[in-house]
């Protein structure tokens, strides 16, 4: 069933639901915040993420380093975000990643106080553009 806050473009709320369907991606990632971890993973990617009983759209997306495709597939940023530290990708650097923007271009825009509302409310405005 749709939920009415799935209308939001350029985003994937973490709810309950998404909570669950990435709880083993979440954990995967999460397990990067140890050093011996992030060794394990480098050493050899795809026998550390056996480990974890990802869906094989999961384990692609980590592959690919897909971190919007991470969200929509359960991943909450926090967690990913160690992923991303891994690879040595600031959180600044991810979330310009995931708009499409350069870093500095994204930082720009934070600092002068993020994206506006305005056309950014609902799928339906990014269709009409």
């Amino acid at each position: 069933m749709a939920k009415e806050y799935e209308d939001i473009p350029g985003t994937f709320v973490f709810d309950a639901d998404r909570s669950r369907e990435g709880y083993h991606l979440n954990m995967f990632c999460i397990s990067l915040r140890l050093a011996e971890n992030r060794e394990a993973f480098k050493a050899d990617p795809e026998a550390y993420m056996a480990l974890y009983p990802m869906t094989d759209a999961q384990r692609q997306a980590v592959r690919d380093r897909a971190w919007n495709g991470m969200l929509e597939l359960g991943g909450n940023i926090y967690y990913t975000a160690k992923l991303a530290a891994n690879d040595g990708i600031t959180f600044q650097e991810l979330a310009a990643k995931m708009t499409g923007m350069a870093s500095e271009e994204y930082r720009d825009m934070m600092v002068k106080g993020g994206r506006s509302i305005e056309g950014n409310r609902s799928k339906i405005e990014w269709e009409n553009k």
